[in-house]
């Protein structure tokens, strides 16, 4: 087993804090425009969107809305140039926090960025202050409720993963960073329920808040971050209470 159930459990209050799902699309998107930007529109020839339209798919989104994606990203429609920032800092009480973007202006990225962690007590660090005590992987959630955990041990390990661990209802599958996609999409066709799938930041300490200020301030962090359009992925090692 992994031992990465308190991953679990900081993804899934971090989805249950995202009231706006859309936005993985938009997000989604953006990555998408990038790649084909970079590479061009057909998958066959372009594996990193081979990997995208996998991520597209893992997170639910229709298939039309990809095509639309692909075909918009390679004419000549959107004029901006993306990207790729990374930020690291501290939330309240040290909470160490990695924030991957991707921004088309970096000025108002880095600015928007550094006033969310000093609005909410916390700090923007220099790069590398909080990277070390994250390792990158693959991370799937699915559905476990009724599942047959020699069976889904069989499945995980056949699709391509390296590990996996069951916390309640869901299970967490780890995978190596590249390969995290193909392996959600292997276990969605053998009827699996996906709830996500990334390549993520794992942290390998957790870091415990007990104030309702810093909690507060953590959370508003968090939410405020997510719901930046120039913000694709936020990172964390708070350790949140079970409710």
């Amino acid at each position: 087993m992994s031992g990465h159930s308190k991953w679990a459990n900081i993804k899934r209050k971090k989805e249950g804090n995202d009231a706006a799902k859309a936005k993985i699309f938009t997000k989604i998107g953006r990555e998408i425009m990038v790649c084909v930007k970079e590479g061009g529109p057909d998958p066959a020839n372009n594996a990193r969107l081979r990997d995208l339209i996998q991520k597209a798919k893992s997170n639910n989104v229709p298939n039309d809305n990809i095509d639309r994606m692909i075909k918009k990203a390679a004419g000549e429609g959107d004029k901006n140039n993306y990207e790729t920032l990374v930020y690291e800092g501290y939330g309240p009480n040290g909470v160490a926090v990695i924030v991957e973007c991707l921004t088309d202006n970096k000025n108002r990225t880095a600015g928007d960025i550094r006033h969310y962690f000093d609005k909410f007590g916390g700090n923007l660090g220099t790069t590398g202050c909080v990277s070390f005590m994250f390792s990158q992987k693959g991370v799937i959630l699915l559905d476990a409720q009724g599942v047959d955990e020699e069976k889904l041990m069989e499945d995980v390990f056949e699709a391509g993963a390296s590990d996996f661990d069951i916390d309640g209802d869901e299970a967490e599958i780890t995978t190596e960073p590249a390969d995290v996609f193909k392996a959600a999409e292997a276990l969605k066709e053998m009827g699996y329920n996906i709830i996500s799938a990334e390549a993520a930041q794992v942290p390998s300490t957790y870091t415990q808040l007990t104030d309702e200020d810093s909690i507060r301030k953590m959370n508003l962090l968090l939410d405020t971050l997510e719901e930046n359009d120039d913000v694709q992925q936020v990172f964390h090692n708070w350790e949140m209470p079970e409710e």
